[in-house]
C-alpha cells in the first residue's frame, strides 16, 4: 500500500473527535490532521494551510448564491442544534413566549449567520414579524471582539450595530434590550443568582414539539473541502462522511458507558431514543434535503438571499 495522503482540516474542538485526534479511528487511505480552531474560518478558498475546514452553513449559501465555486460543501453537519435555548432574557422579564417577542429589542451575535437565522425563523413560525422588531447586532460579552456583525444587512431604525460597542448582555442587564439570541452560553449563565434565563425554561418540551412537527435537528456548520483536493481524490468527501461517522459512534458509545462524566448523562440517551430517529445526525444530500430546502428558504424569506436556491445549487 503506497504512502497515505495527508488531509488537513480545520475543526472546531467538538468531543467527538476525540477518537480521530487520538488514532482510535482512521483511514488506510488519508492522514487526516486536524487542527482545532476556536473561530471559524470564513472559507477555504484561498487558504493554502488546510484542505477543508468547517464553515457556517450560511456563508457557504451565500458564497454560493454570488456565484462563487472557490469551495466544495460536504452536506455533512458538525454541528446542527435547536434555538429554542438561544433566547435569553433577564430573570425578571415577564417574557415566557416566543410570541412575546414581537415588537421587541433583540441582540445577535451576527445578522446572517446560521443559528440567528434559524432562530428567527422561530419567531415567524409563531406568528412574530420580523419588521416589527428591532434588532441590535454585537459582541454577546466584554471578552468578545469588536468586528463588523452586520454583514452589510444593516438598516438605520431596524437593524443596527449595538450602541457605543457595548455587549448584548450588558445591554440586556441594563434593560436596553429585551432579549439576546447567541449560539453559546455567557460564561456564569447557570451560576447562582445569575441575572438572566432562557425565555423557554422548558425549553426541551418545545424543541421536541418542533422536531414531531419538522422531523430534524437544524444544521449550522458544514464540512467544506477545497475543489482542488476533491478534484485529485474524488473518495475524499465520502471518506471523510464516514471517519466523522464513525469518531462520533465511537465517542457516544464511550459516553454511554462512562456515562458517571456526568450526573445525568444517560437521560440525553434516553430521551434521545425515544423521539429521535436513530439516522438524525446522519449526512447526506437526501436524508437532509427537507432541513436544507427549509433553510434555504428561511434565507430568503429574511432577504438574506436576494434570490429563492435550490438544495441542488448547494450540492450538485
Amino acid at each position: 500500500m503506497g504512502a497515505s495522503v495527508t488531509i488537513r482540516l480545520a475543526l472546531r474542538d467538538w468531543d467527538y473527535l476525540t477518537p480521530l485526534l487520538l488514532g482510535e479511528v482512521r483511514s488506510e487511505r488519508f492522514d487526516v490532521q486536524i487542527t482545532r480552531v476556536g473561530t471559524l474560518l470564513p472559507s477555504v478558498e484561498g487558504q493554502h494551510a488546510f484542505d477543508g475546514a468547517e464553515l457556517s452553513f450560511s456563508g457557504y449559501v451565500r458564497r454560493r448564491a454570488r456565484g462563487n465555486r472557490g469551495e466544495y460543501g460536504v452536506p455533512y453537519f458538525l454541528m446542527r442544534g435547536f434555538r429554542h435555548r438561544c433566547i435569553l432574557v433577564r430573570q425578571d422579564a415577564t417574557l415566557g413566549r416566543i410570541a412575546d417577542l414581537a415588537g421587541r429589542r433583540i441582540g445577535v451575535t451576527g445578522w446572517p449567520d446560521s443559528g440567528n437565522s434559524w432562530t428567527r425563523a422561530l419567531l415567524r413560525r409563531e406568528g412574530v414579524d420580523l419588521e416589527q422588531v428591532s434588532w441590535y447586532a454585537g459582541r454577546l460579552t466584554d471578552a468578545h471582539p469588536v468586528v463588523d456583525r452586520l454583514s452589510g444587512f444593516g438598516r438605520p431604525g431596524w437593524l443596527e450595530a449595538a450602541p457605543d460597542e457595548r455587549s448584548l448582555m450588558s445591554l440586556l442587564a441594563d434593560g436596553f434590550l429585551d432579549a439576546v439570541f447567541t449560539p453559546f452560553l455567557p460564561a456564569g449563565f447557570y451560576d447562582s443568582g445569575s441575572a438572566f434565563r432562557h425565555l423557554l425554561p422548558d425549553y426541551r418540551t418545545h424543541e421536541l414539539t418542533y422536531y414531531r412537527e419538522v422531523g430534524y435537528v437544524p444544521g449550522m456548520h458544514l464540512l467544506v473541502l477545497s475543489p482542488d483536493i476533491v478534484s485529485r481524490h474524488p473518495d475524499l468527501p465520502a471518506e471523510l462522511c464516514c471517519l466523522l461517522a464513525r469518531a462520533k459512534a465511537l465517542w457516544l458509545a464511550k459516553r454511554f458507558k462512562y456515562a458517571d462524566t456526568t450526573p445525568w448523562v444517560l437521560d440525553d440517551f434516553a430521551t434521545i431514543a425515544r423521539n429521535l430517529r436513530p439516522e438524525w445526525d446522519d449526512g447526506g444530500v437526501e436524508i437532509n434535503r427537507t432541513m436544507i430546502a427549509d433553510f434555504l428558504a428561511e434565507l430568503h424569506v429574511q432577504n438574506i438571499l436576494a434570490e429563492p436556491m435550490d438544495v441542488s445549487d448547494i450540492f450538485p
